[in-house]
Parts: C-alpha cells; structure tokens; sequence
C-alpha cells in the first residue's frame, strides 16, 4: 500500500505536468506514462503498478549490478529512447543483497527527463537512521516519494508501512476521499482519507508511536547498527567453512548463502543449497527459507529481530554449518579408493 500510494502520486502528477487531470477525465486516452525500474525491483512494486493500470508494456526494466542495483548507464541509455510522462522507481535494500541504488546518480538523471522518482525502501532506508550506515542511501532524498516498513525493522504489527511524498498535494489528489461528515474546514482534525486508500482501518499509528517511544532514536539506531553487525559476524563465521559461500556484500542486514564442493556445477550447487536449507529446517532450531537470486538458489537470512545480538548469531552459524555437514556429498580421501589399503 505505501508503493501504492506514493506510485499513485506519482501516475496523478506526471500526467497532470502533461495537460491531463486523471482526477477529472479518467485514464482512458490519457498520455502513456512509462515507468523505469531496476531489473530485481521488488514484487510488491510490480502488484502496485498493475493495481494502477500499468501492463507490462510500460514498464521498462533496467539492467542491474551484481548486487542488484540499478546501473545508472542503463538507466541513461533508457531514458533516452522514450518521452512523455515518465516515472522512476528506485530501491533502497534489494530483498536478498541489502543493496542500494545509486541515487546521487541515478536521480539526477531522472530529474532531467523530468520522471518522479519513487523509493522502494522497505527495510533499506533505515540505513538513515545510523549514521555509520546512511551513506549507503546516500542521495535518496532527492527522490519524491518513498515507501518505508514498519513490520521489518521498527517491530510493529506486520501490515504496516509509510508512505511519504514530498508534493502534499500530489498525495491528495491521488488519494482524497469526500464526504462533509470528514471535515475539511481549517478548525477541523487532519483527515486521514487523504493520504490512503482506506477510509476504515486499525489506528496502526497508535502501535508505531508506542515504538518509537519505547526505542527513541538512540535505540532504533542502535538496533539498526547491531543488526548490520551480526549479518557481518555470521558472513565471516560461515566464510572459513569450505563449501559455503556468500553471494552478496554485506553491507546492510542481509546474506544471500550457497552451498556446494568445490568444483561443484550450478545445478549441483542449488540442489545442494536445498538441502541444507531442509536439513535446518528438520532440525528445527532455527528456520531460513531459500530463494532464486541470478541464476543462484540461495538461503535467505534476514537478521532484523530486535532481540539478535551476537550469542544468537554463533547459534545461527553452527546449525548452518552442521545442517551443510551433514548434507554435502562425501568426498573419497586420496587413497581410499576401490584396492587400496588406506591408512
């Protein structure tokens, strides 16, 4: 819903620099808009812009780096070969890298084919909140909306999310609901069904003051920083085990994991990460899921509980390593063959 709301402000006021209030005449006959978006842009971002009426025929996909982030050259190259309305999606924290966009690159460019840029930030742009972090974002204040979780790293209720948008009025012309019961006159309340879809919802509000009241800022940045750390601890702890091997950078939160001997095929390779993954799950101690990630099936882990700290991390990386022992194939040592007499 926070994609939702900031692509909606998005859709309503690139049409309208066009000469077309969707407000007023609708979409249909409107100016195409066309959406550009990173290669590995998120479902979610995908479900919204369809909720919108985009197909896929407006949607542009922009190669990506390894990490999954946008390559402003392409990006470029892709501006170029379109007009008219346009809208830019950019991500803050690629949901198996951690990974950000370039954005003191990427939105410049945008900005002078004048697209609204948008940020998928879920879970990434809570990197601003810990100064040793928020260089990672650097440059995604540029943009002009964003969408932000609080079900991940803020520990609120799962449905939850922000969505900011610089333009307030853009945000209401997308969104506002009227009725005279609401109220609209300068002494009345803030109405809330100007800014979401929803006229009748939870005060989910209420769960996010109570947070950040308990947490203050000291406390979100320091659980935002704490996590980074462990994904670190976990990386380095897995690293010095042969066979297991870390796709990503672990710059944020995140590690994207694969299991396999050396020499190993990629097939070879993912029906081993499977294995490992099930082997954790029986055991049941800990619980991953897997994922496909370029042409790789990999174990997602995720460290955002508020409780993780490093004991919880060395737990996590033994029972990996137990689970990818008790699952790799066995090795015959030199001289174990068929007629020798080994050791």
């Amino acid at each position: 819903m926070a994609s939702f709301v900031g692509l909606a402000a998005a859709r309503s006021e690139v049409l309208l620099r066009a000469g077309w209030d969707c407000a007023r005449d609708g979409l249909f006959g409107a100016p195409p808009v066309t959406v550009y978006l990173g290669a590995q842009a998120h479902a979610s971002v995908l479900a919204a812009l369809r909720y919108l009426g985009f197909g896929e025929r407006q949607l542009i996909a922009v190669d990506s780096d390894e990490q999954g982030g946008m390559r402003p050259a392409s990006l470029a190259q892709a501006l170029r070969r379109t007009d008219g309305p346009a809208i830019v999606v950019g991500q803050a924290g690629h949901i198996h890298s951690g990974g950000f966009d370039p954005f003191e690159q990427t939105i410049p460019l945008a900005r002078e084919r004048g697209a609204w840029v948008h940020v998928d930030g879920a879970f990434g742009l809570w990197a601003r909140a810990a100064p040793a972090l928020s260089a990672l974002a650097s440059g995604v204040e540029l943009a002009d909306s964003w969408a932000v979780d609080g079900h991940k790293w803020l520990q609120i209720p799962y449905d939850s999310g922000f969505a900011i948008v610089r333009d307030g009025a853009a945000m209401q012309r997308a969104m506002a609901i009227s009725a005279s019961y609401l109220g609209t006159g300068p002494r009345d309340a803030r109405n809330p069904s100007n800014y979401v879809p929803e006229l009748s919802r939870r005060a989910r509000g209420f769960a996010v003051w109570a947070v950040l009241q308990a947490l203050g800022r000291h406390g979100v940045r320091e659980m935002v920083e704490r996590h980074c750390r462990c994904a670190r601890e976990l990386g380095q702890r897995l690293l010095q085990e042969p066979g297991i091997r870390v796709l990503n950078r672990i710059e944020l939160n995140q590690l994207a994991l694969t299991f396999g001997p050396t020499g190993a095929s990629q097939a070879e390779r993912d029906a081993c990460t499977r294995q490992v993954i099930a082997a954790l799950q029986r055991e049941n101690r800990c619980f991953v899921s897997g994922a496909s990630w370029s042409g790789h099936w990999i174990m997602r882990v995720s460290v955002i509980s508020h409780y993780t700290d490093t004991p919880q991390m060395e737990a996590l990386a033994a029972a990996i390593i137990r689970a990818w022992r008790c699952a790799r194939p066995r090795q015959q040592a030199p001289g174990s063959g068929p007629g020798s007499r080994g050791p």
